[in-house]
């Protein structure tokens, strides 16, 4: 049976880490997540993490988290089992964020080093979706800011996980809400327009950061 997106559960995740890949060292030092339904929001999430290493500082100028803010934060290991029961079973959330590849590369790469599977979760990337949507004449880019600015979200993104967690889950409803006139209704035919929209633009791109 199809699900409706009314009835569909949305984990929206954002991270600040060290750097740009964990793949280069690069470490969790934030997440915060929200959980919707309906259009209404069910759970919050919000932890600093501490990476066990200097944070860079290009990345304290620009998040304004310090060494000291983390200094007594708990570890990866004691975070994310809660992050993971926060989220949910793989068959009841779908995990949201905005250029979604860059929050799970580093969620599955803590997965993998903690030796926990990650969860099949069923992924949706706000920049791909949006990019599909809006135009060159809507928004110069998809950059979160961007979005939040065309949008008019309560919440202002500015470096810091949960609070661009919350301007994300507004963007979405945004886009939700124009995915209607378009008439897709389920998470299921959303899931496919977004696989679609993610091939036609890996053909032809259009925008700069995302972030």
């Amino acid at each position: 049976m199809p699900t409706s997106l009314l009835e569909t559960t949305f984990v929206v995740v954002d991270l600040e880490t060290t750097g740009a890949s964990p793949k280069k060292g690069a470490a969790i030092t934030e997440i915060g997540a929200v959980k919707v339904k309906g259009g209404v929001q069910i759970g919050e999430f919000a932890t600093f993490v501490n990476p066990l290493a200097a944070i860079p500082a290009y990345i304290t100028e620009m998040t304004g988290i310090t060494d000291l803010m983390l200094a007594h934060a708990p570890v990866i290991d004691e975070v994310f089992p809660s992050f993971i029961e926060f989220a949910g079973r793989e068959d009841h959330a779908v995990i949201v964020a905005h250029n979604a590849p860059f929050d799970l590369s580093f969620l599955k790469s803590a997965a993998s080093e903690l030796e926990i599977s990650w969860p099949k979760y069923k992924t949706l990337d706000t920049v791909t979706i949006a990019r599909q949507i809006l135009t060159k004449e809507d928004v110069p880019n998809c950059k979160l800011s961007t979005l939040a600015t065309f949008f008019g979200t309560k919440t202002e993104p500015n470096h810091r996980a949960l609070d661009d967690a919350k301007a994300t889950t507004e963007i979405l409803h945004n886009l939700l809400e124009r995915l209607g006139s378009m008439q897709i209704h389920t998470i299921e035919e959303l899931l496919d327009f977004a696989k679609n929209a993610a091939h036609i633009q890996r053909k032809n791109y259009w925008g700069l950061s995302s972030i």
